[in-house]
């Protein structure tokens, strides 16, 4: 049963809070032995013992944690089983966390099998949307089969591939089938390679350079290795892809000395290098120095001669560096190339009201009604509120009181008795009363977000 309105933060506070949802567990006392198989099947999956998820399952039947039981034991074993297997789950735990989250696993292993007839059939179904690698398999399938695939295909890619922190399979295949086909620039490998090694992420860095320039590879290895010999062995760099590489060393050896890293790039590189490809590197070592709250993470992102030209977390770190060092100014022009959504975000909304009253000239303080305080003004304004901190110190910025935020309305009796019947919250609850709070966090989360 759907709870009669929105499931908010609040409206659950207010059940807990009238004991409604903790009364609509189950007691995990009342199931005896098969709450010990259930909390050993747990460990079982941890470890990835498949024959006793197996021979356990049997026994979990009637928990009302089955549906994860059931789960760990397919999932474990879900490379050797059959399409039938998988549709007999899902079909045993309708509407349920369990169930699209198999369905999930089930996609990724049919996008690697390339059995897109079958992960078309499956993928209109998936309710959660949540796997970027699932929707870059599905974007490539429109962009191999659909006579005319959206404009904005390969920008949605690129957004899904930059979004993961792990090595994957569907965007990599994406992205490498868009470059083939000259959907997708070349230089958008070359970023995923450069954002890859920052993280230290050396396998997906050099997936993403094996798209663009394979016969490179083996100086790809050198350079994620020992950056500093890479470059030592190196005098010059002529071609496109050996001043990419040239970038990804500096980048590499930026993240354990961003000084070293900087006198490599002065002394040697700088004039080799293009323009976009130097503020690269200068905001790599930035943002590597502004981590460690250096005072020269200001000096080196002054080197920089064009924000646009750097990725969102090195604009973050240079705003953050120029907070530190009192440089207004540089605040406000991080902000400004920062993305739309970035932009959005109530941190850097009040940094920039902030900015922008720090920068004022004279005449424009004493001018009320100038554009640039009433912008700054309206920024607060904006975001000002209880809930949260930025909010507050908005509310604080505009010389009004911080107060307590106000109660939530009562639950309905209707939301009380729907919040009973709730098999999700249920569950949920159960499971963090066993002590598997991993799993009822997450159960809870998708029936509070996506099931009601």
């Amino acid at each position: 049963m759907q709870l009669p309105r929105i499931l908010t933060p609040a409206l659950l506070a207010a059940l807990i809070a009238c004991g409604v949802l903790l009364s609509a567990a189950p007691s995990a006392r009342a199931q005896g032995s098969s709450d010990d198989v259930i909390l050993e099947m747990s460990q079982a999956f941890k470890r990835g013992d498949k024959a006793a998820l197996t021979a356990l399952l049997p026994q979990a039947r009637g928990n009302p944690l089955e549906p994860w039981a059931a789960y760990w034991e397919l999932k474990a074993r879900l490379e050797d089983a059959s399409p039938q297997e998988v549709q007999d789950f899902l079909d045993r735990y309708p509407g349920t966390y369990q169930e699209d989250r198999l369905r999930n696993d089930w996609l990724l292993l049919l996008g690697q099998r390339r059995d897109w007839d079958q992960f078309a059939a499956v993928y209109p179904k998936f309710r959660m949307r949540d796997d970027p690698e699932v929707e870059c398999y599905a974007l490539l399938i429109e962009q191999l089969t659909s006579p005319s695939p959206s404009p904005t295909l390969a920008e949605q890619v690129s957004a899904d591939w930059f979004s993961l922190h792990r090595v994957d399979d569907g965007c990599t295949q994406a992205a490498a089938t868009l470059i083939a086909a000259q959907k997708m620039q070349p230089s958008v490998a070359w970023r995923k390679a450069r954002v890859a090694l920052e993280a230290n992420r050396v396998q997906a860095a050099r997936n993403a350079v094996q798209i663009v320039a394979p016969e490179l590879l083996d100086r790809f290895a050198l350079l994620a290795a020992n950056p500093a010999k890479f470059l030592a062995t190196r005098a010059s760099a002529r071609t496109l892809p050996e001043r990419e590489l040239v970038v990804l060393a500096l980048v590499r050896m930026a993240a354990n000395d961003p000084d070293a890293a900087a006198t490599q790039l002065d002394s040697n590189w700088s004039p080799q290098l293009t323009r976009a490809q130097r503020d690269w590197a200068w905001g790599a070592i930035g943002k590597e120095a502004a981590l460690r709250l250096a005072d020269t993470a200001s000096g080196y992102y002054a080197k920089i001669s064009r924000n646009a030209d750097l990725s969102e977390a090195m604009l973050a770190w240079k705003a953050r560096a120029a907070l530190r060092a009192g440089h207004w100014r540089t605040v406000l022009g991080a902000i400004d190339a920062m993305g739309p959504d970035e932009q959005k975000s109530p941190t850097w909304v009040y940094w920039k009201a902030r900015a922008i009253r720090a920068t004022l000239t004279p005449e424009e303080r004493a001018d009320p009604l100038s554009s640039r305080p009433l912008k700054a003004t309206e920024l607060l304004e904006a975001i000002a509120g209880v809930q949260d901190f930025y909010p507050q110190l908005a509310l604080d910025a505009l010389g009004r009181q911080v107060t307590v935020p106000p109660q939530p309305a009562p639950p309905t009796p209707e939301e009380m008795q729907a919040a009973r019947q709730n098999p999700g919250l249920g569950r949920a609850l159960y499971a963090i009363g066993l002590g598997l709070r991993s799993e009822g966090v997450r159960e809870w989360n998708y029936t509070a977000n996506l099931a009601v």
